[in-house]
């Protein structure tokens, strides 16, 4: 699956429209590496995000084209 649609439907991020921007802004990397919005995830890897002084660090522990709103967050584990 697509970075920004993962960023979507696991609710990470409220819309693709801006997984893509902040994709392409270079504030996300995946496995230590920056991403693109098209970067392929896949179930084991690392996503960092960087929004100002906040900053999110998930691993993903499943990859669903649709999910719904309450199980959005059993989509990854929060990495302290």
């Amino acid at each position: 699956m697509r970075l920004d649609k993962y960023l979507k439907v696991s609710r990470l991020i409220k819309r693709r429209t801006v997984a893509a921007q902040a994709a392409d802004g270079g504030r996300i990397s995946v496995n230590g590496v920056t991403a693109k919005p098209s970067k392929e995830i896949k179930v084991g890897d690392v996503i960092e995000m960087s929004f100002g002084a906040k900053k999110v660090k998930v691993e993903v522990t499943s990859v669903q084209e649709t999910v719904r709103k309450d199980d959005a967050s059993s989509m990854y584990r929060e990495i302290v």
